[in-house]
């Protein structure tokens, strides 16, 4: 076996560990069909922050590379120890929702980029992390754009555009949520 493959082989082997390491009970998959509610926020609000609330989402990605092919697995997930509620009512939490919603979004387009991905021997690893950086660069971009645009949902009128067009960017993307 040579040297490569025997790091690859270990790679795959160690990232199971590394999955293990964040509690199953921690973390809510998105789903269509489950939406966040007051119950998910387990951790204390951030006295250092002015803000209502605070919603952590983690983005997953995973890929093997066996016999010159990738194979990959990206997650969406909620962190519940990570997000926090101030002012918890249904206004605010639609809000927090919309940054998990916006979440999925990014999940969806780099499952879209890495299935338009031709893979390279030479360069994937490089090729690999820059679709990631790139995608959670512009989902963070996004995220501070949802939140400077509704300021922080206090607009009414721009934060039920957004939830609108969130909604119809989830449906545009639907046929890449089967990640």
């Amino acid at each position: 076996m040579t040297l490569f493959r025997k790091i690859i082989f270990a790679s795959i082997l160690l990232l199971p560990l590394f999955a293990l390491s964040q509690s199953e009970e921690e973390l809510i998959k998105w789903s269509a069909d489950k939406k966040l509610q007051w119950k998910d926020y387990l951790s204390e609000p951030d006295n250092n922050s002015d803000a209502a609330a605070s919603t952590s989402t983690r983005i997953g990605f995973e890929y093997h590379i066996r016999d010159n092919n990738l194979t990959y697995t990206l997650s969406c997930n909620f962190s519940k120890t990570r997000s926090w509620g101030r002012h918890k009512n249904a206004y605010i939490l639609s809000h927090e929702q919309g940054h998990f919603d916006i979440a999925e979004i990014f999940t969806r387009k780099l499952a879209k980029a890495l299935s338009e991905y031709k893979f390279k021997t030479s360069s994937y690893k490089n090729d690999l992390k820059k679709i990631y950086t790139d995608t959670m660069q512009d989902k963070e971009k996004f995220q501070q754009q949802y939140d400077n645009e509704t300021d922080y949902s206090r607009n009414n009128e721009k934060q039920a555009e957004w939830l609108k067009k969130i909604e119809g960017m989830l449906a545009a993307l639907k046929s890449f949520s089967d990640y």
